[in-house]
């Protein structure tokens, strides 16, 4: 069944255990809605600036982007799964800035999100991105609960 109301849906991850819920919803959209699914991950090089750019650095940088591969590889597999073809991002910046600029670039129509990504001393680094995204996206966001361990 094709959607006028979805023709592209953004899945946010951030690789870890809680976005699986979201994916599955953003998954499950696409294929009922006929939307092309998109799936993007942000290494967020804020908590990195004030970091010399030194080997370590590089290191940790090298490490994150393997993890949005990773991410992205994991949605992709999914929708493979279900028949869908989906295109990949991994991308620097501000998270909820980052997946806000990409949805409107691309003429997204629905973007995809956990409520719980990171915890610990990333989430409170981070703060809730989630939440920024809803605030500042000209674009509707669905944001699902995740699945507590």
């Amino acid at each position: 069944m094709a959607s006028k109301l979805f023709n592209r849906i953004l899945i946010a991850t951030d690789g870890s255990e809680y976005t699986k819920s979201a994916i599955e919803y953003g998954i499950e959209l696409a294929k009922n809605t006929g939307a092309k699914p998109y799936a993007i991950y942000v290494i967020d090089t804020a908590a990195f600036a004030s970091i010399p750019m030194d080997a370590a650095w590089e290191s940790m940088y090298e490490l994150l982007k393997q993890e949005g591969d990773e991410a992205t590889k994991y949605v992709a597999d999914k929708a493979g799964a279900e028949g869908l073809e989906i295109e990949r991002a991994t991308v620097e910046g501000h998270p909820a800035e980052e997946i806000r600029k990409f949805a409107e670039k691309n003429s997204i129509d629905l973007i995809v999100m956990g409520t719980i990504g990171k915890s610990g001393l990333d989430r409170f680094l981070l703060g809730s991105v989630a939440e920024k995204v809803v605030r500042t996206s000209k674009i509707p966001v669905l944001v699902v609960r995740g699945k507590k361990k």
